[in-house]
């Protein structure tokens, strides 16, 4: 019992921090009344409901005194309460909607925040994190989303459900002032008001029952997720790596990590679905016969004479509203269940990236400050790999405004190492890095091509509205992408981009931008020798003031280059 109620503390509290999240900051005042507007219209349909009840007694003893005339009345009373019932249902689910796109917004938005204003987008990837987030994608565009769902559903639901419960309850009271005699049973005993006891009785076994058998589908309903984020994103890659799979003849290896991929969701779904149709087995009937069974209940009192035809109806209608109020918990078991899960998905991304979690046992010692001098020193500089292993030591250097290095080396020495730590990015190492207060600018071998289009890909991570468009189409000429201009910009204009091509961008970049300090890692490893000399040597006249830092395999011709950075043992230099 001490166990069940510490995880339920655990559960509540993890959905409290991400509603509070969801509903606090500038102008949450706005979904607060929000709530509070829908959360007045299900009180307007517990009143009605209310209504209803009476209106049931009112009928049917008008049937029974074969009141044709109040009949009729009572039809139109009844036509009136589904009319205002029907606007204030379909009113609340309107405002709800905004509401919950609103909340949303706020949930996705501080998630954003962390996932990409602290690097956790970086630090959170598996093989540089003990704890790696697996499809952060899909915890902040679905998880988010059905959080805010779940969380306005039940939030609302519980709200309004305690409500109705007191009142029906007042009613159920009222209307059940006769006895249960045990007289049948041999025992000299009445049970006052027994319809109120019958009905917590009722639903309290049959909650017990319902949570013993719908226990294992939160675990399952969590690992559905991963499994379909897990496949999803398996296709993406099939989508973004379609030239490499094509010109690799790898169609066979995709199906048999796609069939992978699916089969696991396959085998969990078969397993969730089963646990849910053993749940059913209780639940359906119970849903089915949760109207009928306060019916079965009264009819003592109906053939004691203790109440008419229409208040045997009344009296059923206030017992099926108390045990279908109590029977919240067991309807949306499953939901409920989904609800856990996500919200355990979602409390896992935002810890996760409040505080990224290194590799643990490796050094953590890099000091990186930022010096007013416009020097790059580099001191006493080792650094790791997450896994513990020590890289090459970097010689102790230092670097001057205008300067341009070579820094070359086997491979795996640590060159791309080194740039990610000179990025500030790299946590793991010791030693010191002195960095210029000047704008840096980091060309991987791989540039990325960005979906928006070509010239978002140019001005990234400025706006290219921005820049004058004859400056923009100047600069594509000068690297030698003038096949790409003219036509529409957009997805369609990246079709085809070779990586050659993509190199030539993302210089193109850094002739627009212009930063202080360019890092290029094997940028122009898939240009020819020719074009590779034009394009450095293109850096250089145009950037004369900017330090550029190479990292090779091969002399880096066109750069001019005025000092070199080794890596490694001096004996592999020898025989580079």
């Amino acid at each position: 019992m001490r166990r069940g109620s510490e995880r339920m503390r655990v559960i509540l509290n993890r959905m409290g921090r991400l509603a509070w999240l969801a509903a606090s900051g500038p102008g949450a005042w706005k979904g607060l009344w929000l709530f509070a507007l829908i959360l007045t219209l299900e009180f307007v349909g517990v009143w009605l409901s209310v209504q209803m009840i009476n209106w049931s007694r009112a009928f049917y003893d008008a049937l029974e005194q074969l009141d044709a005339a109040e009949a009729l009345r009572q039809i139109g009373v009844f036509g009136l309460i589904v009319a205002v019932l029907s606007a204030s249902t379909l009113s609340g689910a309107w405002l709800r909607k905004w509401l919950q796109i609103g909340w949303r917004q706020r949930l996705t938005d501080r998630a954003l925040t962390l996932w990409l204003d602290g690097g956790a987008y970086w630090h959170l990837r598996p093989g540089l994190s003990p704890q790696p987030v697996e499809n952060p994608d899909q915890r902040i565009a679905q998880d988010c989303a059905q959080f805010i769902s779940y969380l306005l559903e039940f939030t609302l639901d519980l709200i309004t459900r305690v409500v109705s419960l007191i009142t029906y309850l007042a009613v159920l009271w009222s209307l059940s002032n006769f006895p249960l005699s045990l007289g049948f049973l041999g025992i000299e005993a009445e049970i006052p008001r027994y319809m109120v006891w019958a009905s917590f009785l009722y639903v309290f076994g049959s909650s017990l029952i319902t949570h013993w058998l719908g226990r294992p589908i939160k675990r399952l309903a969590y690992d559905q997720e991963r499994y379909e984020a897990d496949f999803r994103h398996a296709l993406v890659q099939v989508r973004d790596g379609a030239d490499q799979i094509a010109q690799a003849g790898g169609e066979r290896a995709e199906r048999r990590r796609l069939d992978r991929r699916f089969d696991s969701l396959r085998a969990n779904w078969k397993r969730l679905i089963g646990q849910e149709f053993i749940l059913g087995l209780f639940v359906t009937p119970y849903y089915r016969t949760v109207l009928r069974i306060p019916t079965f209940l009264a009819l003592p009192a109906y053939f004691g004479g203790a109440v008419t035809l229409g208040g045997l109806m009344q009296l059923a209608s206030a017992f099926s509203n108390v045990t279908t109020t109590l029977s919240w918990f067991i309807f949306d078991y499953s939901k409920l269940a989904r609800f856990v899960a996500v919200s355990e998905r979602l409390e896992g991304l935002f810890s996760a990236a409040s505080a990224p979690q290194p590799a643990p046992d490796v050094p953590r010692a890099l000091e990186v400050t930022s010096g007013g001098d416009g020097l790059l020193r580099l001191r006493d500089l080792r650094l790791y790999t997450p896994s513990g292993q020590a890289l090459d030591p970097v010689p102790d250097t230092t670097i001057r405004p205008g300067q341009r290095v070579w820094i070359h080396g086997a491979s795996g020495r640590g060159k791309t190492t080194l740039l990610s730590a000179l990025r500030g990015v790299w946590p793991y190492g010791t030693g010191r890095v002195s960095l210029p207060e000047a704008p840096i600018l980091a060309l991987p071998q791989q540039p990325l091509a960005f979906a928006e289009g070509l010239l978002p890909t140019l001005t990234y991570p400025h706006d290219p509205a921005s820049f004058d468009s004859a400056l923009l189409e100047g600069i594509l000429r000068k690297v030698g992408l003038e096949r790409r201009i003219g036509g529409p910009d957009g997805p369609e204009a990246l079709q085809g981009l070779s990586m050659g091509e993509r190199q030539r961008l993302a210089l193109a970049r850094v002739l627009l931008l212009k930063p202080a300090w360019v890092l290029l890692d094997e940028a122009t490893s898939a240009l020819d020798p020719a074009s590779e000399a034009r394009l450095l040597a293109l850096l250089r006249n145009d950037l004369p003031r900017s330090t550029i830092l190479c990292v090779a395999h091969r002399v880096p011709a066109g750069l001019d280059h005025d000092s070199e950075l080794w890596i490694g043992p001096d004996d592999e230099r020898m025989t580079a």
